[in-house]
C-alpha cells in the first residue's frame, strides 16, 4: 500500500481532488489537475464550457460555485475505474445564496488520470434542478 497522499493511483488522485474542494483547499486541488487539464462543466449547467490549466478550472469554477452558493459540496459515493477512466457517482448540495434554495442532486463525473494528475473531466448533472434552485 503506497501513502494516499502521494499516491499516483488515478482513484486517489480524484479522491484527493473531492476532499481538497470540499475543504476549499484550492491550492490542494489545483495540485491534482496536468498543466493542460481540459475540464468541461455539463451544457445547460450555469458554469457551462471547458476549462483548461488549473488555475483556469479553480477560477472559473470553484471560486464562481463559491460566489453564488453556500456549502457547495461534491460528495463522492460510489467510484468505478476503469485503468485511467474513474467515473465517480456523486451528489451536489449546497444553498443558493441569492434564493435561499436548497440543492441535492445526483451527478456523475468522469475524469482520465495521467501520471498522477487529471488530465480530462467531464460532468454529468441534471441541469433543470440546479437552475430551479437558483430562480424564484
Amino acid at each position: 500500500m503506497g501513502d494516499f497522499a502521494v499516491s499516483s493511483a488515478p482513484a486517489d488522485v480524484v479522491r484527493r481532488q473531492y476532499l481538497a474542494s470540499a475543504a476549499g483547499d484550492l491550492d490542494a486541488l489545483r495540485a491534482t489537475l496536468a498543466p493542460d487539464v481540459e475540464w468541461t462543466e455539463m451544457a445547460g449547467f450555469p458554469l457551462a464550457g471547458t476549462y483548461r490549466t488549473p488555475e483556469g478550472v479553480t477560477s472559473n469554477v470553484m471560486e464562481k460555485l463559491g460566489q453564488d452558493w453556500d456549502g457547495w459540496t461534491a460528495h463522492d459515493d460510489t467510484y468505478v475505474v476503469d485503468g485511467e477512466n474513474v467515473v465517480v457517482l456523486a451528489r451536489y448540495s449546497a444553498v443558493n445564496k441569492a434564493t435561499g434554495k436548497t440543492i441535492g442532486v445526483r451527478v456523475a463525473h468522469h475524469f482520465v488520470v495521467r501520471g498522477g494528475l487529471i488530465v480530462r473531466f467531464e460532468q454529468f448533472v441534471d441541469t433543470a434542478l440546479v437552475r430551479d434552485a437558483m430562480t424564484d
